[in-house]
Parts: C-alpha cells; sequence; structure tokens
C-alpha cells in the first residue's frame, strides 16, 4: 500500500520557500483540497496533497485514512500513520526541501492524522482546521513539538468544538506553542480560515 500524491504545479522554477502539506477529511480527496490552494495565495510554496489509502464507503472518488463507521475503533489508522510518517520522512529526498520548512496541516479527519504523525517529527509547523486528537496521540511525541495553529468552527456539528479545546490543552501541556481560533462557522474551511493559515505559513517560514 502506498499513497498516491498530488502535487500542484507551481508558476515560476525558482525553489520554492517550503512545502506544505495538506491532508484531506473523511471522504474527500487531493482535489477537493487542491481547488482551495488559490485563495491562499502563496505562490511561492510547494503544495503536496496526498490522497489517503483507503476507499471511502460512501462514494468510489473519496478516500479515508481509516474507518469512522465504528466509534472509537480507527481500524487502519497504524497502516496510515506508517504511511504518511514514510512519505513525509522521504520528501526532503525527492524534493530538496528539509522537514524543517515543511508545514502539515490537515482538515478534519486529516488533522487529527496531522497532529497524531507531526507531532513526532521535526517539521516546521502543523494546522489542525476543525480536527480532533486520536487517543494516545501524544505519547509517543518528541520533545519540542512544532508550533500548532487550530482553528474550528463553533457551530461544528460534525466534530464539536470541545474537540479543538481538548486538542489544544494537550498540547499545550507539552509546552507546545499554540495559535488557536474560533470562528463562527460549521464544518468547513472559510475564507477566515485560510487567511490565519497563511498568516501562519509566513510568519514561520517567510
Amino acid at each position: 500500500m502506498s499513497l498516491q500524491v498530488f502535487t500542484v504545479p507551481r508558476a515560476t522554477s525558482q525553489p520554492p520557500a517550503g512545502l506544505i502539506v495538506t491532508l484531506h477529511g473523511w471522504g474527500a480527496n487531493a482535489e477537493d483540497v487542491a481547488s482551495l490552494l488559490p485563495l491562499l495565495n502563496l505562490p511561492d510554496y510547494q503544495f503536496v496533497l496526498p490522497n489517503a489509502p483507503y476507499p471511502y464507503p460512501y462514494s468510489p472518488v473519496g478516500r479515508a485514512w481509516y474507518d469512522l463507521r465504528v466509534e472509537n475503533m480507527y481500524e487502519g489508522l497504524a497502516e496510515s500513520r506508517q504511511l504518511l510518517t514514510d512519505f513525509l520522512e522521504s520528501l526532503e529526498s525527492t524534493t530538496g526541501v528539509p522537514l524543517s520548512r515543511t508545514i502539515l496541516c490537515g482538515f478534519s479527519q486529516g488533522g487529527a492524522m496531522t497532529l497524531d504523525v507531526g507531532s513526532k517529527l521535526p517539521l516546521a509547523g502543523l494546522a489542525v482546521m476543525s480536527g480532533y486528537l486520536h487517543p494516545d496521540a501524544l505519547t509517543a511525541a518528541k520533545s519540542g513539538i512544532s508550533p500548532i495553529l487550530i482553528s474550528h468552527g463553533r457551530y461544528d456539528e460534525v466534530v464539536p468544538l470541545k474537540a479543538a479545546l481538548k486538542a489544544r490543552e494537550a498540547v499545550e501541556s507539552l509546552g507546545v506553542a499554540v495559535e488557536y481560533h474560533e470562528f463562527d462557522m460549521g464544518h468547513e474551511i472559510n475564507p477566515q480560515t485560510l487567511e490565519v493559515l497563511r498568516n501562519f505559513v509566513v510568519n514561520l517560514i517567510g
């Protein structure tokens, strides 16, 4: 099993300022995420969008990082965790950009994967949009976890706001720098979400 990866072409041949690896949510796919990237206005960055390894049970085009149909079972998580870790660790050799200039971000289930896998790698930063924390996700986290951006909708009907508050509390208890934002929205990515993500990237890498 391997990850199918969607790389967005850049308009310039200059080396990228950094990499932004973006993980989609349950039932979405890499191309869904790609449609939002022009709104971020980060032309100097290379975007890398992996598709989750598992088929989504309710649509032929959707993908899943693990099965969510049985609550708290997370079937397939261990395999996805290893695939994503191996993929991220291979990026410097394929792109020339070190992990220290790579930001991992994700939405919903992709946000949970971001917190889980990203907390164990020397990345520039992690951005979690409408995400949550897997049980025991931080138990094997490396010391000095990268700065984290958490954004969430106050009216999220899929991943309740309390999941964001719990994640913030957990990472802050480890001494991690956390930037936290709540917005008047549901389970979605809105222009404000993209604006704080853009600022987070620019402030970390330039």
